[in-house]
């Protein structure tokens, strides 16, 4: 359910503004959509997991907080990290 560190060092070199940035609205939005894609998968076998779904409802929130942060500070980015990520906004 989790991200690997290794697929979560390649996120954050994909996504990251500079060298060394993990704490960006993109880098965050890209780790937890992984992490929200994980536990999508996850409910497919396990329907009644309701403490995990809360999790995925929080992450889901979180995101749609930093995308709507970054859509309001700066809309060029806010576009090309959707097309990246495939979200449906």
């Amino acid at each position: 359910m989790s991200v690997t560190p290794d697929r979560k060092a390649e996120i954050i070199k994909t996504h990251a503004r500079s060298e060394g940035d993990t704490g960006s609205a993109e880098v965050q939005v890209a780790i937890l959509t992984e992490r929200i894609i994980n536990l999508t998968e996850h409910f497919k076998t396990h329907k009644k997991d309701n403490h995990s779904r809360r999790g995925l409802l929080k992450m889901v929130s979180q995101r749609r907080s930093l995308l709507d942060h970054l859509k309001k500070s700066e809309q060029p980015r806010y576009q090309a990290l959707i097309e990246v990520l495939g979200l449906r906004r």
